[in-house]
């Protein structure tokens, strides 16, 4: 990937990190140094961690898919081969083609695609802890596991102002429209208009999830009865014993606070 984007042109310098935490830091010091973008290779983790350190500084972010969730990649069109996506990258970036997207902001974290909580984020939690299988067969592998211990959840959500508390299966808050390695759960996600959508699924069987999450591919579980879809720049969750993950990484403890914030991401491309 380093030889691709050194032939676009480029002259790439290589943070060194074995941490998320690691990762931001090296990244954060590079825009603060005046680096000209940050480029993520690897998952959607990758990406989350430079997001840290570009949002709301104009610094361009690239993303090169090459991990278990290319979600982010996947919402913006880059390529899903990384050499093409690699030099696909270097050509925008030496053209200077670059667009602003808005960007989740719970607490002091900021993320991109989709903020999760309930069934889902149980999920991503026992994916993430999962050696094997590799790719997105990880997430098809935890959903089994997470469906044993299947229980509903009381969760109260603030959409704007607006409270309600209710028994739910999951909470899908999308600045995006995917997640967990390319599952549509919230399909009319625009990650350019400012607000967020919220994808509800309430109390439903083992069954009824199963079949619900095998319509996530191709959107259409909203149209199942126990499926709501909401819109707000504000959405508050609060939950006992819960987690919201974004980006696949945990972003905070319930309860927390997601702001939608407008063309705060700058990205590498004018998508495609």
């Amino acid at each position: 990937m380093l030889g691709t984007l050194r032939a676009g042109g480029l002259r790439p310098r290589v943070l060194p990190a074995g941490t998320r935490a690691a990762a931001e830091r090296e990244a954060t010091a590079a825009v603060a140094a005046g680096t000209g973008a940050v480029v993520a290779i690897g998952g959607d983790g990758a990406a989350h961690a430079g997001l840290q350190a570009v949002a709301g500084t104009g610094v361009p972010l690239a993303v090169v898919p090459a991990g278990t969730g290319n979600d982010l990649a996947l919402a913006l069109g880059v390529p899903a081969d990384p050499v093409a996506a690699a030099r696909a990258a270097a050509e925008d970036l030496r053209a200077g083609q670059t667009r602003a997207v808005d960007a989740g902001r719970t607490g002091d974290r900021w993320w991109a695609t989709v903020l999760c909580c309930g069934f889902d984020s149980a999920v991503t939690d026992r994916a993430n802890r999962l050696r094997w299988p590799r790719g997105p067969r990880r997430y098809d592998v935890a959903v089994l596991a997470e469906l044993a211990r299947l229980r509903p959840r009381e969760l109260t959500v603030v959409l704007d102002g607006a409270e309600r508390t209710l028994p739910v299966r999951l909470v899908a808050v999308g600045n995006t429209s995917w997640y967990g390695g390319g599952m549509r759960v919230c399909p009319a996600a625009d990650p350019a208009d400012g607000v967020f959508d919220v994808t509800v699924v309430g109390p439903v069987s083992r069954r009824e999830l199963v079949r619900t999450r095998s319509r996530l591919t191709a959107g259409t579980h909203v149209e199942h009865p126990a499926v709501t879809v909401h819109r707000a720049r504000r959405v508050g969750l609060a939950g006992q014993g819960l987690t919201a993950y974004a980006d696949g990484e945990p972003v905070a403890p319930l309860p927390a606070t997601s702001v939608c914030v407008p063309g705060a991401l700058t990205v590498v491309g004018t998508g495609r």
